[in-house]
C-alpha cells in the first residue's frame, strides 16, 4: 500500500496565486479567503530532522499486471484458494480480497480451514473466515510485526499498484469496485476504538507548478507499467480535494490543495486482528514451507494460500514483479495530525500513532527485491521535507 501513480495527483486541477513568504507570517492570516473550507487553524510544524529517525522499514510489494489472484486450485486431495498479489493495496482491500477468498472455501464445505501467511491478507482472510463459522489455523513463518505489511504506508489506497491499464477489463473493474466497497465498509467500523486502529485525517497535496502540468523534476518512471486508474468510480466514499488560497496554508509553493485521506495505525491494527482471532479460538503454528507438497502434510483440506511476495518462490509464479517501498519514521508528534503529498518531488508524509510516516520514491523500485534499508535515502527525504518548514 505504498503510493500511487502520478496521474492522481492530477486529477481535480486547481491553484492558487501566490507563495506565502514565511510559516509565522502565514499562521497570521489563517482561515482567510474564500476556500470552500471552513478556516482551520494553520497545521503544527512538522520537526524535520534525521536525529529524531527511530525506524527504517521496507516492504516488497507484491505486483502482477494481472492483478490480484483470488482463485481455487485442486492440489493432491486438498483444495488451495489463493489470494495473494494484492501489488500496493493489500491492507485496502483486505477485507473485500478475504470475502470472495472466503466464500470459495465455504464451497469446498469444510469447517476447518488452514490460512498460509499472517500478514494483511492473510489475517483479514481468517478473520472473515471466523465470522462465516469456520474454524481457523494460521501457519506462518513470521507473524507481526516481523511480516512484509507492518512495513506499509498505512493509507487507503486500494488501486495503487494493482494491475495494468490493458488487464483492467469491465470485468475486472466491477470485481474490483465491489471489493473496494466491502473493505471501505469494513474499515468504517473500526473508527473510534481503543489505540484508533483507523483515522480519518486532512493533508495538502503541494506543487510547484499548475496541477494540470506535469512537474519538470518528476524522475523517470524507472520500467514501470502504466497502472490503471480505478479511484474514480469510488468517487463518493471521500471528498474531494480543495484549492487553497495562499493564506489557508503556510508552506512555501505556490499550489496547494487539501485532501482527506483513510490512515491506518498499523502496529495498533495488526494487534486487534491478532487479538480478535485467538479469541474466537484461532490458532497460529509457526511453519515455514519450501514448497506447496508440504501443504499435504496439513490435517485441513481446504486452505487459502495468502503469503503475498512469498508466493512467487513458493508457487514459482513469475506474474510477481516485486515493487520496493522504503519509509522511515519520525518521533510522534501528537499534534500534527495532516499528511503531506509533494508532486514533482516523490515525497508523502502520514501522520501515524507510532510516528510520522516519510516515504520517497527511489529510482530502481520497481523490479527490486532488495529489503536492505537504505539510511541515506530516508535522511534526504527527511531533508526535503524540512525545506517545507522554513525558520
Amino acid at each position: 500500500m505504498h503510493g500511487t501513480s502520478r496521474r492522481h495527483f492530477l486529477r481535480g486541477a486547481g491553484a492558487v496565486l501566490a507563495v506565502p513568504t514565511a510559516w509565522p507570517a502565514a499562521a497570521q492570516t489563517a482561515g482567510a479567503g474564500t476556500g470552500r473550507f471552513a478556516p482551520v487553524p494553520l497545521p503544527a510544524r512538522i520537526r524535520a530532522r534525521p536525529d529524531r529517525i527511530v525506524d527504517i522499514s521496507v516492504c516488497t510489494r507484491p505486483f502482477r499486471a494481472q492483478g490480484p489472484r483470488i482463485e481455487a486450485e485442486s492440489l493432491a486431495h486438498q483444495t488451495v484458494i489463493h489470494n495473494y498479489g494484492h501489488g500496493g493495496s493489500g491492507w485496502s482491500l483486505s477485507w473485500g480480497s478475504a470475502r470472495v477468498a472466503v466464500q470459495m472455501a465455504l464451497a469446498t464445505r469444510a469447517k476447518r480451514i488452514a490460512v498460509i501467511g499472517c500478514g494483511a491478507i492473510g489475517l483479514t482472510s481468517a478473520r472473515v473466515a471466523q465470522r462465516a463459522g469456520l474454524r481457523v489455523r494460521i501457519y506462518c513463518r513470521e507473524r507481526p510485526p516481523e511480516v512484509r505489511s507492518s512495513a506499509a504506508t498505512g493509507v487507503w489506497s486500494p488501486d495503487s499498484r494493482l494491475c495494468t491499464e490493458e488487464h483492467a477489463t469491465p470485468a475486472f473493474r466491477e470485481r474490483w469496485e465491489t471489493m473496494a466497497r466491502a473493505s471501505f465498509r469494513t474499515w468504517q467500523t473500526l473508527l473510534g476504538l481503543p489505540g484508533a486502529p483507523v483515522e480519518w485525517h486532512d493533508g495538502y497535496v503541494l506543487s510547484d507548478v499548475p496541477f494540470d502540468q506535469d512537474p519538470a523534476n518528476a524522475p523517470m518512471p524507472d520500467g514501470e507499467p502504466d497502472y490503471a486508474d480505478l479511484e474514480p468510480l469510488l468517487a463518493d466514499l471521500r471528498p474531494r480535494s480543495q484549492p487553497l488560497e495562499p493564506a489557508q496554508h503556510p508552506f512555501p509553493v505556490p499550489y496547494a490543495r487539501r485532501y482527506t485521506q483513510l490512515v491506518f495505525n498499523l502496529s495498533t491494527y495488526q494487534r486487534l486482528l491478532m487479538e480478535d482471532f485467538m479469541r474466537e479460538g484461532g490458532e497460529i503454528v509457526q511453519r515455514d514451507f519450501a514448497s506447496p507438497r508440504q501443504f499435504t502434510r496439513l490435517p485441513e483440506r481446504t486452505i487459502i494460500h495468502a503469503t503475498g511476495y512469498g508466493a512467487r518462490a513458493l508457487f514459482a509464479d513469475r506474474s510477481i514483479v516485486p515493487v520496493r517501498g522504503q519509509t522511515a519514521r519520525l518521533i510522534p508528534q501528537p499534534e500534527v495530525d495532516y499528511g503531506i503529498s509533494w508532486r514533482g518531488h516523490n515525497l508523502t508524509v502520514v501522520p501515524r500513532r507510532d510516528g510520522i510516516v516519510v516515504q520517497a520514491k527511489a529510482p530502481g523500485d520497481f523490479g527490486n527485491a532488495d529489503a536492505t534499508p537504505d539510511r541515506a535515502a530516508s535522511v534526504e527525504a527527511v531533508l526535503r521535507l524540512a525545506s517545507l518548514f522554513p525558520e
